[in-house]
């Protein structure tokens, strides 16, 4: 049977559906072409040097908006179609954003769209006060130091983590940390937690049982030996004169406990004042432990009381030739001996 041929109007609608899918195809290129420009061109910080961007709590897209077409966007149209097309506008998450040179749309919606945050690096040093710690610590965060104070100083708070409010910074080993800019105190003090609990693992647990002290008590003995060296050779003998003096129930007479007792840290000699001021701080007059560190100590100084030195020395003097070391002596005479040479360095180079 032959086959019908198509007749004009069926060839008229046939070349029709060609030139709609032909057409089709062509705006569908187009758009395909335009999304993967919006997407993947560089539109962020063009040739600018990389950026971070800050976005606080119960911030608007408009001021995210405004923030980045300030410093950091190169198209405005492109962002703003894809923050309505991806549902950012209803959607900010805080954060702490690190943007790069010449980041596309995509890079940067994958990250705040998500809240995917760059972390920072919080490097805790040794540190005398509670002021001083809550300042280190706001700083890396969004939180004001008064904020990180208070919590730093709730008898609640501590007795949660197993302190008191006297001894609670000795949770707060000095390290460096990985933390988030939007993080609550709360949440910071849970990474020093871990880290604590990391340290005093059952080696190091059974090593202060065994020298007759509480991790806590070893903390508190190491704030003293970090006060008196930033030499790490010399610290566990300093530790082992103190232990010396702890274990044969005489006083500590640590003068970094004066000079806490008083803050007075600019002192550059212990006088009569600091030696009678009157605060449970002052090992001059209470025997034991202070109640609680005087610093936050190293893991340098917590060793070194862990394992210190077993020799006969009982007292320890700065070197008289302002070396930063210091000579050790088994009695009281050839302690003050040393002293007075001391003292003589320190008035001949007019150190008061």
């Amino acid at each position: 049977m032959a086959k019908k041929k198509p007749t004009e109007k069926e060839k008229m609608q046939f070349q029709k559906r060609v030139i709609y899918l032909l057409v089709f195809g062509i705006v569908c290129a187009f758009l395909s072409f335009y999304a993967y420009q919006m997407l993947f061109t560089d539109n962020i910080l063009v040739d600018k040097p990389d950026k971070v961007l800050y976005i606080k709590k119960n911030t608007t897209f408009e001021e995210v908006k405004d923030s980045l077409e300030a410093s950091f966007l190169h198209d405005r149209l492109s962002f703003m179609f894809l923050s309505k097309l991806l549902g950012y506008r209803e959607n900010v998450i805080p954060g702490r954003y690190e943007l790069k040179t010449n980041m596309s749309n995509y890079q940067l919606f994958k990250k705040i769209l998500k809240g995917r945050q760059d972390p920072l690096k919080l490097v805790l040093t040794p540190t005398r006060t509670k002021e001083d710690l809550a300042l280190k610590i706001s700083y890396k965060l969004s939180v004001s130091k008064d904020s990180v104070l208070k919590t730093l100083s709730s008898t609640e708070l501590s007795m949660k983590y197993g302190f008191n409010d006297t001894n609670f910074v000795v949770m707060f080993m000095p390290n460096t940390y990985e933390i988030y800019w939007t993080w609550s105190p709360e949440e910071v003090f849970d990474v020093f937690q871990k880290e604590y609990q990391k340290f005093w693992n059952k080696d190091n647990l059974l090593k202060a049982r065994e020298i007759g002290l509480t991790p806590i008590d070893v903390s508190i003995m190491a704030s003293i030996v970090e006060a008196e060296t930033f030499k790490n050779e010399e610290k566990p003998r300093i530790a082992g004169v103190y232990m010396n003096r702890y274990k044969s129930n005489q006083r500590l007479q640590a003068d970094p406990t004066l000079i806490f007792a008083t803050q007075d840290f600019s002192a550059k000699r212990v006088t009569e004042y600091h030696r009678y001021f009157k605060s449970p701080y002052n090992t001059y007059m209470k025997k034991g432990l202070p109640p609680g560190p005087i610093n936050t100590p190293s893991v340098a100084s917590i060793e070194a009381v862990l394992n210190y030195e077993k020799h006969d020395f009982f007292f320890f003097c700065a070197n008289p030739e302002l070396n930063g070391l210091h000579l050790f002596s088994k009695t009281f005479d050839e302690h003050l001996e040393i002293g007075r040479k001391y003292w003589a360095s320190l008035d001949k180079a007019n150190i008061h």
